[in-house]
């Protein structure tokens, strides 16, 4: 089984470049590091709580027409079942357009070993983007040429991914949009994407965890690599549930010369809010930056729990 798996992996790396995509471009966000389940379905392979996560995302604030993107998530793990189950809606407002992107998502895990995980995802659903061409301004205004009015695309929609962790490494595959493989181009559609990553992650039991990330985002002619560093602050309480988690900060740079700062805070042990702030660096690009906020709920199940402790380090980071 486990040969199969990697297999494919390879044969998704190898193979999915070579196909004709379409021209648009998945969601941008900044606090993906958190939470990677919008481009792995894989990811909600969290073992010891139910999960949800949302964000919202704001771009080129005082840009008439920039865009808006909305992301909401939940999921849990049935241990007896070795699998995730998931919903997840995306929205995303720019201009003219309107797009939604409900999915539903299944993952399993292979192994349920403390040492060593090994997981395949596969989320499906629906792609939709609304224009509507009334907004449009025209040169030459009700020109008879202009098709005003709204006008609907959509097409099915699916993603792939594969995830491998041990104690210090995950490493992932993944690609979205896979249906648009071998389709011709659709501007008002998406476009198939391959994603790559491989994140560090270290603990300490008392003071700080931190993890450094690598992913690399290939649609077409486009490649753009990220880089992540996160720091996780804790305060030690001496108690059987181990130390409290007080705040994150993170950094990120992308090879398309943008850089985010990232600051979250929990609330409480289940609950954490945060804040990103995108700077380009792009000449012509809006000089207010892009702001993104995120919320992240864990609740313990005993459904989704192999020990439910909230100290582990497992539970800090999937």
């Amino acid at each position: 089984m486990m040969r199969l798996f990697l297999a494919s992996a390879f044969l998704l790396i190898i193979l999915l470049p070579l196909q004709q995509v379409k021209a648009q471009a998945d969601i941008s966000t900044a606090t993906h590091w958190y939470n990677r389940a919008n481009y792995n379905p894989a990811a909600i392979v969290k073992t010891e709580y139910i999960y949800f996560f949302t964000n919202i995302r704001q771009q080129w604030i005082g840009v008439d027409g920039a865009p808006t993107v909305f992301n909401a998530q939940a999921s849990q793990y049935i241990h007896k079942m070795h699998s995730a189950f998931g919903i997840s809606l995306v929205g995303e407002k720019i201009g003219a357009t309107q797009v939604y992107n409900p999915m539903a998502t299944y993952a399993y895990r292979l192994s349920n070993d403390e040492d060593w995980s090994l997981g395949m995802g596969l989320s499906a659903g629906v792609f939709s983007r609304t224009v509507n061409r009334s907004l449009f301004q025209p040169e030459t205004p009700n020109d008879p040429s202009i098709p005003y009015g709204k006008v609907l695309y959509s097409t099915p929609d699916a993603n792939l991914g594969f995830e491998f962790q041990n104690k210090y490494l995950i490493f992932s595959l993944s690609s979205t949009h896979i249906l648009s493989i071998n389709k011709p181009d659709q501007i008002f559609l998406n476009t198939n994407h391959r994603y790559g990553s491989l994140i560090y992650k270290s603990s300490d039991p008392d003071l700080l965890n931190y993890h450094i990330g690598l992913q690399v985002v290939n649609r077409r002619d486009l490649t753009v690599w990220e880089g992540n560093i996160s720091l996780r602050f804790k305060r030690p309480t001496l108690l059987q549930s181990g130390p409290r988690e007080m705040f994150d900060v993170g950094l990120t740079y992308r090879s398309s010369n943008q850089m985010t700062v990232l600051f979250a805070i929990n609330v409480r042990r289940d609950l954490r809010v945060g804040y990103a702030y995108d700077h380009s660096f792009i000449p012509g690009f809006s000089s207010t930056g892009t702001h993104e906020l995120m919320l992240e709920i864990r609740i313990p199940s005993k459904a989704s729990a192999t020990n439910g402790q909230f100290a582990t380090q497992e539970y800090w980071y999937h």
